[in-house]
C-alpha cells in the first residue's frame, strides 16, 4: 500500500483540526501557549495558522527596532514582528528554539510574530482566573494563574493587529 506523502502544512493543519475536534468532544478548549519575553501567552488555535522554525530574515532598513523583517514562507513573504520588542520588553534572541508564528491571515495580513518558544497546548479551564490584573494594552485579554506560579495573558489577535503602533513599522 503506498502512503500518501503530506506537506508540513497539511500535518499541522490536520493535527489543529483533529486537537480542536478532541478537546471541543470534551467540553475544555485547547489553547496554544507561547512565550515572548518573560511573558506567558495564550493564543486561539485558530488564530495562529502555522508555527514555523527561524528562518533567515530579510532586514528592512529605516524601521523600528522591533520590525526584524521580512520572511519568505513558501513563497509568500510575511513580515515579522518581535512580540516582545514591540512591548517594549527584551529583544527576542534567533535561535534554534524560537518560532515564527504566522498570525493574521483570517485577517488579510501576512504578519508573523517572533517569540521566544511554543509550549504547546494549554487549557485555561485547568488554570486559575486572576481578577484584577487589567492590562491597559487592548490586545491582553483575560489572565491566568498557573500550577507553578506563571501567570498567562490571553492574546487577542484581532485588537493587536488592528493596532496602529502594529500597522506603522517606519522611523518617523
Amino acid at each position: 500500500m503506498a502512503k500518501k506523502k503530506l506537506s508540513l502544512r497539511e500535518f499541522q493543519e490536520n493535527l489543529v483540526q483533529r486537537l480542536t475536534s478532541a478537546r471541543a468532544g470534551q467540553g475544555t478548549r485547547a489553547m496554544l501557549g507561547v512565550q515572548a519575553g518573560r511573558d506567558y501567552w495564550l493564543l486561539d488555535l485558530s488564530d495562529s495558522s502555522e508555527i514555523v522554525p527561524m528562518l533567515p530574515l530579510t532586514s528592512v532598513p529605516l524601521t523600528k527596532p522591533w520590525f526584524c523583517g521580512v520572511a519568505n514562507i513558501r513563497g509568500t513573504l510575511y513580515s515579522v514582528v518581535d512580540f516582545s520588542a514591540f512591548q517594549g520588553g527584551e529583544s527576542t534572541p534567533q535561535n534554534a528554539d524560537s518560532r515564527l508564528l504566522i498570525v493574521g491571515g483570517r485577517l488579510g495580513i501576512n504578519s508573523a510574530l517572533l517569540v521566544n518558544r511554543t509550549l504547546g497546548l494549554r487549557n485555561p479551564e485547568q488554570m486559575t482566573p486572576q481578577a484584577g490584573g487589567t492590562d491597559a494594552r487592548p490586545w491582553v485579554g483575560e489572565q491566568y494563574g498557573d500550577a507553578q506560579g506563571n501567570t498567562w495573558k490571553r492574546l487577542n489577535l484581532r485588537n493587536l493587529l488592528g493596532q496602529p503602533d502594529f500597522l506603522d513599522i517606519g522611523l518617523s
